[in-house]
C-alpha cells in the first residue's frame, strides 16, 4: 500500500485509541456513588412540582416544522439561481424546474392526505 494510505490509516487509528482511552480514563476516574432519588424530579424556582413534568406536543406542530424547513431550504436554493438566471444555460434551469415540481408534488401529497389540516 502507498504512504498516503498508511498514514491516513495511522491517523484514524490514533484518534480511535485517544477516544477510546479519554472514555476509559474518565470512567475510571469518576466518583462512583449512589445518587438519591430526588435528583431526577424536575424542580423549578424552588417549588415542588405538581403532576408530571412533560407535556405531550401534537405531531401536527413537528410536521408543519418540517414543511417550513423543506420550504425554506428550497428558498436557499432558487436565490443564487435567480441571481444568474440569465448567464446560466438550458440544463441548470431544467434542473431548477424539476426540483421544484418535485417539491410541489410533495406538498399536493401533503395537502391530499391531510396533513396540513388541524384537526
Amino acid at each position: 500500500m502507498n504512504v498516503e494510505l498508511w498514514t491516513a490509516l495511522l491517523f484514524l487509528g490514533l484518534a480511535v485509541f485517544l477516544c477510546a482511552a479519554g472514555i476509559g480514563v474518565s470512567l475510571l476516574l469518576s466518583p462512583h456513588y449512589y445518587k438519591p432519588q430526588g435528583q431526577y424530579e424536575a424542580f423549578e424556582c424552588g417549588v415542588d412540582t405538581e403532576g408530571t413534568g412533560w407535556v405531550q406536543f401534537k405531531v401536527s406542530h413537528f410536521l408543519y416544522a418540517l414543511i417550513f424547513l423543506l420550504f425554506d431550504i428550497e428558498a436557499l436554493f432558487f436565490f443564487p439561481i435567480a441571481l444568474i438566471f440569465k448567464d446560466i444555460g438550458l440544463l441548470p434551469l431544467v434542473a431548477a424546474v424539476v426540483f421544484l415540481l418535485v417539491i410541489c408534488l410533495g406538498l399536493w401529497y401533503e395537502w391530499k392526505e391531510g396533513a396540513l389540516e388541524w384537526s
